[in-house]
C-alpha cells in the first residue's frame, strides 16, 4: 500500500495500482471509494475510525471493497442514486461507449478484474445537492456520463474536491476515460470546473495539492462534446 498526505485531513491511499481517500475529522474517517475487491482488510488496518463509505460510482476499482469493509468496521455504505441498484446487486454496470482508442486501454487495465464488485446495501443514496456530514458540510453533486449516477464531492470550508472518474489526472488534466454517455461527462466536466477548489482528487491520477481549480478549468475551455 503507498500513502499520500495530501493536507493535513486528507490522505490518498493506493493498493495494486487502485487508488481511494481518506478524510478525517479528528477519530472520525470517511472513505472515498475503496478500490479493487480484496482490499478491505488492508484498509481496515490502515484507517481506523472508518464511520462512511462514500462511492462516487459504481465501478467494481472504486466499489469493490465496500462489502468487506461494511461489514468488518459497520460504517455506512452512499452512493449515488443512479448507480445504487447495482451496487446493491452486485450486478455488472452498463458498459461505456468506447472511443476507438480507449478500448486497448480498456482490456489492458480491466485484465484480472472482475465484472462486478461483490453486493454491498446502500445505506444512503446520494442526489445532487445533499449535504453530508463530515469536511465542515460535503456538498454532493450528481455529476452523470462516466456512469448515471456518478457524484462527485465537494468540501467549500476546505476547497477540496472528489471528482471521482469524471476527470483524471494521468500525465495532464483530461476528461475521465471510459463513459457512458461522452456528452454528458463534457457537461459535468465543466459543471466541476466552475467550483472554487483549491485541491482536487481523482479516481485515476495524482491528485492535485494546489491551483486546481484553474487547471481544471483551462481544460474545460478547451473541452467539446
Amino acid at each position: 500500500m503507498e500513502s499520500l498526505a495530501v493536507t493535513p485531513n486528507l490522505t490518498m491511499l493506493r493498493i495494486n495500482g487502485w487508488q481511494l481517500y481518506v478524510w478525517r475529522d479528528g477519530d472520525s474517517a470517511t472513505l472515498v471509494d475503496t478500490g479493487a475487491p480484496g482490499s478491505g482488510t488492508e484498509i481496515a488496518a490502515a484507517v481506523p475510525g472508518i464511520d462512511r463509505i462514500v462511492l462516487t460510482h459504481g465501478h467494481v476499482d472504486h466499489v469493490g471493497s465496500a462489502a468487506e469493509l461494511r461489514e468488518s468496521t459497520g460504517a455506512a455504505v452512499m452512493a449515488g442514486a443512479g448507480d445504487a441498484a447495482y451496487i446493491t446487486a452486485g450486478a455488472q454496470m452498463p458498459p461505456a461507449m468506447f472511443e476507438d482508442w480507449e478500448i486497448p486501454i480498456f482490456e489492458r487495465v480491466s485484465a484480472g478484474l472482475p465484472a462486478a464488485a461483490p453486493a454491498v446495501p446502500v445505506d444512503q443514496e446520494l442526489n445532487d445537492g445533499d449535504v453530508l456530514d463530515f469536511g465542515g458540510g460535503a456538498h454532493v453533486l450528481a455529476i452523470p456520463g462516466h456512469t448515471e449516477g456518478s457524484v462527485a464531492v465537494h468540501l467549500p470550508e476546505h476547497g477540496v474536491l472528489f471528482a471521482g472518474d469524471t476527470i483524471a489526472n494521468v500525465g495532464s488534466v483530461m476528461l475521465g476515460v471510459f463513459n457512458q454517455d461522452r456528452s454528458r461527462a463534457v457537461a459535468s466536466f465543466k459543471r466541476l470546473a466552475a467550483l472554487d477548489v483549491e485541491t482536487a482528487c481523482f479516481g485515476h491520477g495524482e491528485p492535485i495539492e494546489s491551483g486546481a481549480g484553474e487547471r481544471i478549468r483551462e481544460v474545460a475551455a478547451r473541452l467539446a462534446a
